[in-house]
């Protein structure tokens, strides 16, 4: 129904549209064609300048209104943001100022230069000294650009320092599950074949591999890390292709499947640290899709905790290794049933 109704109300303003080009060429048939040029001439430069105008005013009103209800330079929490923040500063003061002068020049000079009768309209065709300026300065402002970019980039997806933590992260519709490595430090391997939900395995988990038998599994819950200590993420997905946004931290890396991606970052701000300068005590990181992956998208969100490192221990020490839930008797801490004495209790008569 839905559908229906935008394709009716896209065929109804084509209609409107059509029929007012006939219109103004009707009346330009009667008025005189010369006549009619003219007039619409002056009634579209004095619109350009207008349009102008307002634009303008539009940008600095939408900036004064909305521009605390979006990430600010300067927030970032993590050391690459710092650095992306930077980019993107210099970047929007390079084409703001190129915008503002081609811009302003275009509209002024659509009003100012309009057909008239007591001037005449001076061609200039050709410049080989101005087309090189306008040609290699913006080539080599946009060289130097990309290559501050492919340099943090390189950074960014590059080997991630030796005392690094690693988190995989298993993007799937619609939900986003973590692994962390145990004491070995080490994640175990893993078989998209082996993925059975039913098994306790929703991850495919090797458990013939002894790396994967002190590995902790968490879905649902936030994703932790440790504030001034660098983390790589492996990035997977187990369906369609996802996208882990890390908005506040100004990472973003696709979750592809079959083809792990990396990236890493440190934390430079802790959740507390981060609800006092926001002051929103209800203030957490958000790990967002940012690739539409079907019709729950929306509400394909995770969060993440940046704490201490006392305090990631004492999360961790609280989470049990998936190998123990899939495999509960072999969970050296799980309470022990004693068997004879079930067995005797089993025969002796009521």
């Amino acid at each position: 129904m839905t559908t229906t109704f935008i394709i009716l109300i896209l065929l109804l303003g084509f209609l409107i549209t059509f029929q007012i080009a006939k219109a103004s060429e009707y009346v330009s048939v009667m008025r005189g064609e010369e006549k009619s040029r003219k007039q619409n001439n002056r009634i579209n430069a004095f619109l350009l300048l207008t349009f102008l105008v307002l634009g303008l005013i539009g940008v600095y009103y939408c900036n004064e209104r909305l521009g605390g209800k979006i990430l600010q330079f300067g927030s970032s929490a993590s050391n690459h943001g710092i650095d992306v923040d930077n980019m993107m500063y210099i970047t929007l003061v390079i084409t703001a100022i190129v915008f503002f002068i081609t811009q302003i020049a275009l509209f002024w000079f659509a009003y100012k230069y309009q057909e008239s009768d007591k001037r005449k309209a001076y061609y200039y065709p050709h410049n080989n000294k101005l087309e090189v300026i306008w040609t290699a300065i913006p080539a080599i402002v946009l060289t130097v650009m990309v290559g501050f970019g492919l340099y943090y980039w390189f950074r960014i997806t590059g080997e991630a320092p030796k005392d690094a933590m690693v988190v995989e992260v298993t993007g799937s519709q619609f939900k986003w599950e973590f692994r962390y490595p145990g004491k070995d430090k080490v994640l175990g391997k893993k078989f998209y074949k082996a993925i059975d939900e039913g098994a306790n395995n929703p991850l495919g988990q090797l458990w013939d591999d002894p790396a994967n038998h002190d590995d902790i599994y968490v879905t649902g819950e936030d994703m932790h890390l440790v504030v001034n200590k660098p983390v790589k993420l492996v990035i997977n997905a187990k369906d369609v292709i996802h996208d882990v946004g890390l908005s506040h931290f100004r990472l973003k890396m696709d979750a592809v499947p079959g083809t792990p991606t990396t990236m890493w970052f440190t934390p430079i701000k802790t959740t507390a640290q981060m609800k006092k300068e926001n002051n929103d005590p209800d203030f957490v990181y958000e790990l967002s899709c940012d690739q539409m992956c079907g019709q729950g998208h929306f509400k394909m969100r995770g969060t993440i905790v940046v704490e201490s490192q006392e305090e990631f221990d004492l999360w961790m020490a609280k989470q049990k290794p998936k190998y123990y839930l899939a495999f509960p008797d072999k969970d050296p801490n799980a309470p022990k049933t004693d068997t004879t004495t079930t067995k005797i209790a089993a025969i002796m008569p009521q």
